[in-house]
């Protein structure tokens, strides 16, 4: 499986992150790492583990803040945003999907999926159309009332695609998604999250040590102590 070249992702950069360095302590994790990613490119970012890869998405996300460079989402530099404005961003304008789902487990399939609408004011009716239509494209219509622990790996993973996209996301950073699933659900997961990104025009930064993950991008970064090493187009 490789990236679509008859869907070419946007010249328009959404995401611009230059010589971003992050320190815990005296150990630093990321050194100088600089990329673009446009809108509705798929970009992976691979390496060993303890080579930054999460740090790095924690910062494009504005979890974490990096201590010099910069990180421009659609333009403005999130340094210069506070804590308020750097969680509006992430509720409206950025989907995260993670190895281990993070679905809560209270709710149903639907309700994890109709949350983030629920926190961005959307209206009801509008929300249940949108759901329904989440959990139709991604197969798992009939486990819409379902719980998180009712649910397969696969099935859970699923919802979370669709609880990411939900609020139509600008940017999908996606966190090892397949770790947590054998090697027949990982596959449909990553051909699930190539078609939607295609469909939605959503940039996907996308964590993996799987080269099968990696071919479903458009480009590969590979990061080793903190730095980018090497990079690659499909």
């Amino acid at each position: 499986m490789t990236a679509d070249a008859a869907s070419p992702p946007s010249a328009i950069p959404i995401l611009r992150v230059t010589e971003v360095r992050k320190s815990y302590g005296v150990r630093e994790v990321l050194r100088g790492v600089s990329f673009e990613i446009r809108a509705g490119e798929r970009l992976a970012l691979m390496g060993p583990s303890g080579s930054g890869k999460t740090t790095l998405l924690n910062c494009l996300g504005g979890v974490d803040r990096p201590d010099t460079g910069t990180i421009e989402f659609d333009g403005v530099d999130l340094a210069l945003l506070g804590s308020d404005e750097l969680a509006q961003i992430r509720r409206c304008r950025v989907g995260s999907i993670f190895q281990f789902f993070h679905l809560l487990p209270t709710l149903t399939a639907a309700e994890n999926v109709e949350l983030p609408m629920q926190l961005n004011g959307m209206g009801y009716a509008e929300r249940m159309i949108r759901v329904r239509s989440l959990l139709d494209r991604v197969e798992v219509s009939h486990r819409a009332q379902a719980r998180p622990s009712e649910l397969s790996g696969g099935e859970m993973q699923r919802v979370a695609i669709a609880r990411a996209l939900a609020h139509r996301p600008e940017l999908l950073l996606a966190d090892e998604p397949t770790g947590n699933l054998d090697s027949a659900n990982g596959a449909n997961i990553l051909k699930l999250l190539r078609e939607l990104t295609d469909e939605t025009g959503t940039a996907l930064v996308l964590v993996t040590h799987s080269e099968e993950a990696a071919a479903i991008c458009h480009r590969e970064i590979v990061m080793r102590d903190g730095e980018v090493v090497a990079t690659r187009k499909f």
